[in-house]
Parts: structure tokens; C-alpha cells; sequence
């Protein structure tokens, strides 16, 4: 797994080194700073690998912030499972259709991170899910294609970023890339090649990688 951790390290450090480019062009649009935490609201999906690598980082931890923020995580669970009864580990959500995935993280659901500690800032930031890092900004790939047309509301108050050129990254190649190393992550982790696998934050930091038997859950249909 070494490998496929150090490319998935690549791949977002070019990720973090677009929105960097973005801030140091455009300082005086964008609010993004150390312990705004504005974003860290709702529940919303990550892929497995995205929680593979999250786990790392919060296993690392000492061990009464774990406990504390595992608190956290078996409420949240308690609250899911008052939708899905039957929601378990390893806490994967792809054996039900994603519209139903709306029940687990409602558009009004404003509550905090479970990773966020008490000055706003993220416990794991170096491991944080690819999504963290594309929050706040529009993502326009470099060919012209507006790929999220969306950004937070401190930012860009005064202009419409979707003008501003130097906001561009080659987020096709990045997605592509994203694809194929999750492929090649869970080949190594079910014995078996898929395009999609996802959880949540709050249940990631409950799943069991090493000691889960991945290979015979994929072969009973990952249920």
C-alpha cells in the first residue's frame, strides 16, 4: 500500500499546490485562512481511499483526542442508523442507490466535523479527503470546461472568479488520475478492480483496515 499512499500524496499535493497558485494570484477574493472552518459543516461522501488515507492520519493521534473525537463518530452513527438500521462496518455506502444517500447528509445539516478541533483547525489537515481541498474555489480545467461552478460565499465577493484565468488547473488529468488509483487501491485491498466505493468522514475513522477481511467481503458482494 506504500506505493499507492505515495501517489495519492502526489496527487493531491498538485491539488494543494492549484489552490495555493489561486490565493497567492488572487489574495484580496479569497478568505480561505488557518482556523476558518466555515466549510467543515454537513456530512457529505469521501471514497474509500480518501478514508484509507484519512485513517492513517488520525491513527496517529494521541490517544484521548481519538477518544474524543470517536465519541463524536458512534453518535453520528447512532443518528444514521435511525435511516439506515442496518448500516455497519466497514460502513461503505454503495449497496444502497445514492439517492438514498440524502437521508444520511440533509442540505440543512450544519453541524461541525468531527476532526475539527477547538481553534477551528482540522486534526488530520495533512491527510484531509481530496474534497476538502477543492472546497471554496470553482474548478475550471485548463481546456475551458467548468467542472463545479460553485465556491464559498467569502470568497470572490466582488468578481465573478469564473473570469479569472489563473484559477485554472488541468482538473481532467487530476479526476482521471483519481480514477485509476482507486482502481489500483482496491485491487490491492479487495483482489478485485472498482470504480467506486465511498463513505463518511465521521465513519471512516471507525473502519477497521487492517484487521477487516476486505477480499472475502467483496466476494460475499460487498454487503
Amino acid at each position: 500500500m506504500e506505493e499507492i499512499l505515495r501517489r495519492n500524496r502526489e496527487l493531491l499535493a498538485q491539488v494543494d499546490a492549484w489552490f495555493a497558485r489561486c490565493m497567492a494570484a488572487y489574495p484580496e477574493h479569497i478568505a480561505c485562512l488557518g482556523g476558518c472552518s466555515g466549510c467543515c459543516r454537513g456530512t457529505f461522501d469521501i471514497t474509500l481511499l480518501d478514508a484509507y488515507f484519512l485513517k492513517r492520519g488520525f491513527d496517529a493521534l494521541p490517544e484521548a483526542v481519538k477518544e474524543q473525537v470517536l465519541a463524536k463518530c458512534r453518535e453520528r452513527l447512532a443518528l444514521m442508523r435511525q435511516e439506515w438500521p442496518e448500516l455497519d462496518h466497514p460502513f461503505v455506502l454503495n449497496y444502497r442507490p445514492e439517492e438514498d444517500w440524502e437521508l444520511l447528509m440533509p442540505d440543512e445539516d450544519e453541524t461541525p466535523c468531527v476532526l475539527l478541533g477547538e481553534d477551528g483547525r482540522c486534526l488530520v489537515y495533512d491527510h484531509r479527503p481530496m474534497t476538502c481541498r477543492l472546497h471554496g474555489i470553482p474548478l475550471v480545467d485548463t481546456e475551458g470546461e467548468v467542472m463545479h461552478d460553485e465556491w464559498c460565499t467569502m470568497n470572490f465577493t466582488e468578481v465573478d472568479p469564473l473570469e479569472l484565468s489563473a484559477i485554472t488547473a488541468p482538473f481532467d488529468a487530476i479526476f482521471r488520475e483519481e480514477v485509476a488509483l482507486f482502481r489500483d487501491f482496491t485491487e490491492r485491498l479487495l483482489g478485485q478492480r472498482v470504480s467506486e466505493l465511498d463513505t463518511f468522514i465521521a465513519l471512516a475513522l471507525m473502519i477497521d483496515f487492517d484487521g477487516f477481511d476486505w477480499k472475502s467481503w467483496a466476494e460475499e458482494g460487498g454487503e
